[in-house]
């Protein structure tokens, strides 16, 4: 076994910083001694990270941490020497390495900046908004008194004073109110100590936004057509401009500065949001509001510059994990509306670091048939409840025995939560199955389709932006690596059987036979072997038939499993509805691309109904009834709503000439034939829209077959 130890990283919630990156590798033949020396030129953390992971080469004993921190560093004092000898030798009693590969089980910083006198003592670190929003007792006090319905109002506000004066005067407050203080004395002291969530942003009005987009022309239903140009409108409720006092005052928010206004989810989503931002500025670029989508680009590259990654949201509180990876196909759509070659060649190698991150922290090795195969996997590293859910996390905590466990739990969530899929049946093992609760959560040990997929068609990507500027070398080595990643994700996660790609459990070494709407994303990517297409699209309808997933009319359900999480069934997302549509439609396939087309009927009707009957977008809505939105999770639903725009504008100007906005019936002679044999009974219009749905799937899946 190899295993290779990328660097030393802090693990410090909130902060997403991380010390230089080196890599070590250790081949389980090597000897302590040897591979003690391979740290002679590292710091005690490196030292104390390898000797606490690497248990297959050195041994758990105290002489071997001894020799670690002595080959380490060679002139630490005895005092030092012996307490972080006692650290190591501690750690490696409790730390099994997982699998061929972990991902930095992080320690904290332990070597100091500099030699200490003897006289001197150790300086302590210097308090920052970390410790008000992140972590600590201001943090829990606050949220468990539960002054608000949402815990993510709170660690929104503005602090009044700097983080040690906040600090300050929470002690002070504590003291008076004997450390026992009432809700009512908790929410008096934020309402002195903090402005309310929101104070950060000024009135803002897109310059690039305008009335009559040109795409709305192509759209023939006159009654669609208006509902496109009411979604155009709202563009301009959801934009975002900070104030100035929050790049001058960094330590008073919460909110990561950028420079430039952004287009945000809405609701209670106050900033920007990763894998959000694919649907919006989709749906931006559609209202050819180009300037807007390249401050927001150039947003996410500042942020890869300066912290190697994107967070999941535009908060300190999102920094330790990040969502799945979508600048890269971002920057596709931006370049296919403007051709910006200057943009791209000034931020290339920022798109590679951001791939390179992914590279880095998140793959994994899994051998098949005596083959390694490298995928990636959702995996986040720091302790503590989620600041924005802290309440919630906490109390659900509670259920486990220990501090590791509930570490471990805590942990779990916040992964969860990187997959964008917070929360769902999908991450739950239990007994080898996708039943339990949030305290079965193993979202670290489940190898995630779609992840891997939007992986491969990143490499892909790059692979062109470089042959674009003439990097014939580096495009070579990108186009080799997505090859490379396809074979692997044929090898672990397609399933001839199943005629699906299937998500794959780490834990017990089998596939997730479940059905999830990302079973079949690499249609979409172009992750399989394309010389097999036919059969490829002929095992998915199949499988798309079998899971009966037309019986629902609004929209794909996220699974079919009803656990009340919010990414359970019946909710309909519009991200996945996005892809189901565009993986079938990419096959060329015309049984494929038709069923692609009638799902985005449904899901367009269901989206203008609730808009009518509402006037809003929502986050989710309701597989099972036209015009409903969703519900469960953490919070009430949300309206605005980002990604419920971009991917209705998308497909109304996909199917421009198709879509309407009243049911029809289908005319096409080879279902009128085919419904013959079929004994439909059909008495609505919309069990006729599920009986049509449900034959073209039957009937392309024995056509194809």
């Amino acid at each position: 076994m190899l295993i290779i130890w990328q660097g030393a990283r802090r693990c410090l919630p909130c902060t997403g910083q991380r010390s230089a990156n080196s890599t070590v590798a250790i081949n389980a033949n090597t000897s302590p001694a040897t591979g003690i020396a391979a740290l002679n030129t590292f710091n005690i953390t490196t030292a104390a990270t390898f000797a606490a992971s690497a248990t297959s080469v050195i041994s758990a004993t105290s002489a071997t941490a001894d020799s670690a921190v002595t080959a380490a560093v060679p002139r630490i004092t005895n005092q030092q020497k012996y307490r972080l000898r006692g650290a190591i030798a501690e750690k490696l009693k409790r730390f099994r390495l997982l699998g061929t590969r972990e991902d930095a089980s992080l320690l904290p910083e332990l070597k100091p900046s500099r030699r200490l006198a003897k006289s001197e003592a150790p300086r302590p670190r210097a308090i920052d908004k970390n410790d008000v929003y992140c972590h600590g007792e201001l943090l829990h006090t606050i949220q468990m008194a539960s002054i608000y319905t949402d815990s993510k109002t709170f660690v929104d506000m503005k602090m009044k004073n700097p983080p040690n004066e906040t600090l300050s005067l929470f002690r002070e407050f504590m003291r008076l109110t004997n450390n026992t203080p009432t809700q009512a004395d908790v929410r008096a002291f934020v309402n002195e100590t903090f402005d309310p969530a929101g104070s950060e942003f000024e009135d803002w009005e897109p310059a690039d936004w305008k009335t009559h987009p040109q795409f709305l022309q192509r759209i023939h239903d006159p009654e669609l057509r208006k509902f496109a140009s009411d979604l155009n409108q709202i563009w301009k409720l959801l934009g975002r401009k900070m104030k100035d006092d929050v790049l001058l005052n960094e330590e008073l928010y919460s909110i990561i500065y950028v420079p430039n206004p952004v287009i945000v989810p809405g609701g209670r989503f106050r900033e920007f949001y990763y894998w959000d931002s694919y649907w919006i500025i989709k749906g931006l670029l559609l209202s050819e509001m180009k300037l807007t989508v390249k401050g927001m680009l150039s947003n996410f590259v500042s942020i890869v510059k300066k912290i190697g990654y994107i967070p999941n949201g535009g908060r300190i509180y999102y920094t330790m994990r990040s969502h799945p990876p979508l600048l890269i196909p971002m920057v596709e759509e931006y370049l296919k509306a403007t051709d910006d070659v200057k943009w791209l060649r000034e931020n290339l190698w920022l798109l590679e670091k951001e791939f390179d991150f992914w590279m880095t922290n998140r793959t994994v090795d899994i051998e098949k048939d005596g083959v390694n195969y490298t995928l990636v996997r959702y995996y986040e590293e720091s302790t503590g409840p989620r600041p924005e859910s802290y309440r919630e996390d906490y109390l659900t905590s509670q259920s486990f025995r220990t501090s590791e466990e509930k570490d471990n739990y805590y942990t779990e969530l916040k992964t969860a939560a990187e997959s964008g899929w917070d929360f769902s049946s999908r991450w739950f093992i239990l007994d080898g199955t996708n039943k339990g609760n949030l305290t079965n959560l193993k979202t670290r040990y489940i190898v995630p389709v779609d992840l891997n997929a939007i992986i491969y068609r990143n490499a892909r990507l790059l692979g062109e932006f470089n042959e674009k500027l003439g990097n014939s070398t580096k495009a070579a080595e990108y186009f080799k690596r997505a090859e490379q990643w396809q074979e692997a994700v044929t090898a672990i996660l397609w399933h001839d059987e199943v005629g699906a790609w299937l998500d794959y459990d780490l834990l017990n070494e089998i596939k997730r036979d479940y059905f999830y709407p990302t079973n079949i994303l690499p249609l979409w990517t172009g992750c399989y072997d394309t010389g097999k297409r036919e059969e490829h699209v002929m095992k998915v309808l199949k499988y798309l038939e079998k899971s009966q997933i037309m019986i629902n009319l609004g929209g794909i359900p996220t699974t079919l499993e009803h656990s009340g999480e919010q990414w359970d069934y019946p909710n309909a997302w519009p991200p996945l509805q996005y892809f189901v549509i565009m993986a079938l439609d990419r096959t060329e396939d015309p049984w494929a691309q038709r069923l692609a087309y009638e799902i985005s009927q449904r899901w367009v009707r269901s989206n203008y109904k609730a808009f009518n009957e509402t006037h809003s977008m929502f986050e989710k809505y309701d597989a099972t009834v036209c015009g409903g939105y969703g519900g469960g999770g953490e919070y009430e639903v949300q309206l605005g709503f980002g990604w419920s725009n971009g991917v209705v504008m998308d497909l109304l100007n996909k199917y421009a000439d198709r879509l309407t906005a009243e049911d029809h019936f289908v005319q096409e002679d080879y279902v009128k034939s085919a419904a013959q044999h079929q004994q439909l009974v059909i008495s609505t219009a919309g069990q006729l829209m599920t009986g049509v749905l449900a034959l073209i799937i039957s009937l392309a899946a024995g056509f194809i077959g």
